[in-house]
């Protein structure tokens, strides 16, 4: 027995809609061992199944199929979550914020905003 990819990424809550599911296996953001797939691509119960998706990657093995979604609780029992932990909030750059109504930025404007990004040196 087995679940098309998308369905299942969908299924398991690790992407809101199952178009976003789909959209990233296109974009080639999924991967299922270690293998770029569609989103028709069958998954079964031992896959490892890796998601690139909100700037973190996803790394979970299939314990269960799933086709439709379900809550939260059952969600997470049909997988094994083996992904890294998320970076703590303090680490992560702090954009830069600019006044409402300030108009377009200078050239000198985007380069500062750039190197406090880390963008440039």
């Amino acid at each position: 027995m087995s679940a098309r990819v998308d369905s299942w990424i969908w299924a398991v809550r690790l992407t809101k809609t199952r178009s976003q599911a789909a959209a990233a296996c296109r974009a080639g953001h999924v991967k299922v061992n270690g293998d770029r797939v569609k989103p028709a691509q069958p998954v079964k119960p031992g896959d490892e199944v890796r998601v690139f998706h909100g700037g973190r990657e996803r790394i979970v093995e299939v314990k269960e199929l799933l086709t439709k979604r379900v809550g939260p609780p059952a969600a997470a029992e049909a997988y094994v979550d083996n992904s890294p932990p998320p970076p703590p909030r303090e680490h992560v750059a702090v954009a830069g914020v600019r006044d409402r109504g300030a108009g377009r930025p200078t050239k000198r404007d985007r380069r500062e905003l750039d190197q406090l990004r880390g963008q440039r040196p």
